[in-house]
């Protein structure tokens, strides 16, 4: 999966759970700050991203997470092949 791909599929995560427009998420969005997530809508995410790609965060990795770029990069990283 490209990381065009993985990103599309986050921004409509993002859309869908913090109901933002798809066409406002970027790379550069602060998950906590821009989307105003508390530690509940952070830990939900990402049981979605994990349920979504199929690969496990870990409570350390999801942590260090604070934009969409990082966490498309972080996918990308750990997308099973």
């Amino acid at each position: 999966m490209t990381k065009e791909e993985i990103f599309n599929k986050i921004a409509a995560i993002i859309a869908d759970r913090f109901e933002v427009d798809q066409s406002t998420v970027t790379n550069e969005m602060n998950l906590q700050k821009d989307l105003d997530a508390d530690s509940i809508d952070f830990v939900e995410f990402v049981l979605e991203l994990e349920d979504t790609f199929g690969s496990e965060i870990s409570d350390e990795d999801a942590e260090k997470l604070n934009t969409v770029g990082e966490v498309v990069d972080y996918v990308a990283a750990h997308q099973t092949k």
